[in-house]
């Protein structure tokens, strides 16, 4: 089992009435009103801080993603992995990633190479369609030419990191001369790829094709996304493909402390807020049309009620339903450990994508949250597989378990 814990990297502090107020977390909040950039600054550094705590007690991956314009999470991932490779030894940069269609392709080959040379061979490449919010209301890509630029991107990455340059691209979307990057990625053919997927038909089967990594990523939770998750492994089946659960991920909140009560405690009012006000976005925004196929809306609509990952978010969600739901794993350590099995076996995953910091988490508890985990629930759920499946091919060459590290007290200080 490989665990990543993944920063979602949003603004912490949005006022108590923001979904009563405002019409949506992202493309819209009003800047000047919303967002500090003194306070954006203490963001980031207690997000590196997080990170890097994590990789010091010895999760397998810490990573995060690419949004923009909103309060779910901020832009520019290759900068944090970019420190990251630098400043870190063993674990993997999972980087969820640079979205293809609104980057230039030759940049994102450029950046990942640059940063699998940095950290020596420990960069995991997402590559995701993205969301609607992002490429179309953010960056102005024509809807219906989201997929069709993602896939133009995707092989001309994949061509740039693995023909002798320079060559000339004569693409749709991009016309190149000199296509040359330097340097390539140390990992050959080239770094694992993973396509992050929120449902859409295609990129599942595109990952089952090119023997690539499907982690789901939603905040519905594991017990809501079996169906999604057995859909994939069909088609996976289908490519006549193995059933090794390296091939698949999936992002699950998870929340630690040393009882249920605790538990509750200490985190209830920030799982209210993540769904209540981070995940405010109106059906305007995350379900443009053109934005998904046919199939995949049909697909959705009829098997899963769930048009979009971000459409059908509920706006307020207390611990109970949290928890009963699924879309939460929460409570003591045994507790804990028993549900991420049972997901784990459940889903057919090898990958478990971590989401431990919830935007209004101070980072006291976040800092508590991560150790809880990484002490008394990892070294019980990492042998999982282990008896007949191998991660190679699915995770970076150069990583390797990271070794935790000795908990600093002053890490926990005013956490009950």
């Amino acid at each position: 089992m490989k665990l990543t814990f993944f920063h979602m990297q949003g603004y912490r502090d949005l006022p108590e009435d923001f979904s009563e107020r405002y019409p949506s977390v992202w493309v819209n909040p009003p800047n000047d009103e919303l967002c500090d950039p003194v306070r954006v600054g203490q963001y980031l550094r207690w997000n590196l801080k997080e990170l890097h705590y994590a990789a010091s007690l010895g999760y397998d991956g810490v990573g995060t993603n690419e949004h923009h314009q909103n309060a779910y999470g901020f832009p520019m991932p290759s900068l944090t992995a970019y420190h990251l490779a630098a400043t870190t030894e063993d674990v993997a940069i999972v980087l969820l990633g640079q979205t293809l269609p609104m980057n230039h392709p030759l940049r994102v080959a450029e950046e990942m190479a640059q940063i699998d040379a940095l950290s020596g061979g420990r960069l995991v490449a997402g590559w995701p369609v993205g969301t609607t919010m992002d490429v179309n209301h953010c960056y102005g890509v024509i809807p219906t030419q989201t997929r069709s630029r993602f896939m133009e991107a995707h092989d001309f990455i994949k061509a740039a990191w693995t023909r002798p340059g320079p060559f000339i691209w004569n693409g749709k979307y991009h016309k190149l001369r000199n296509v040359n990057p330097w340097p390539k990625p140390i990992q050959k053919p080239h770094p694992p790829i993973w396509l992050a997927g929120g449902g859409s038909m295609e990129t599942w089967e595109l990952a089952a094709k090119n023997n690539y990594v499907y982690p789901f990523l939603s905040f519905n939770g594991h017990l809501a996304g079996q169906a999604i998750m057995q859909q994939f492994w069909d088609c996976n089946e289908a490519a006549g493909n193995d059933a090794n659960p390296y091939r698949a991920g999936f992002a699950q909140i998870v929340v630690v402390a040393e009882t249920d009560q605790d538990a509750e405690k200490l985190y209830a009012s920030h799982i209210s807020n993540l769904y209540r006000k981070t995940l405010h976005i109106p059906p305007y925004f995350s379900g443009s049309p053109g934005y998904s196929s046919k199939r995949s809306m049909v697909n959705a609509m009829n098997k899963f009620q769930e048009p979009t990952a971000f459409s059908t978010v509920p706006t307020m969600v207390d611990w109970k339903e949290a928890i009963e739901s699924g879309k939460v794993i929460g409570g003591s350590p045994e507790t804990v450990r028993q549900r991420m099995e049972e997901a784990a076996k459940t889903l057919r995953v090898g990958h478990f994508v971590l989401l431990m910091q919830l935007q209004s988490m101070p980072h006291d508890l976040t800092l508590y949250n991560i150790r809880m985990f990484a002490e008394k629930v990892m070294p019980h759920i990492r042998h999982l597989w282990d008896d007949k499946w191998s991660a190679a091919g699915y995770w970076p060459s150069g990583a390797r378990t990271p070794k935790a590290a000795a908990v600093a007290s002053s890490a926990l200080s005013g956490v009950a």
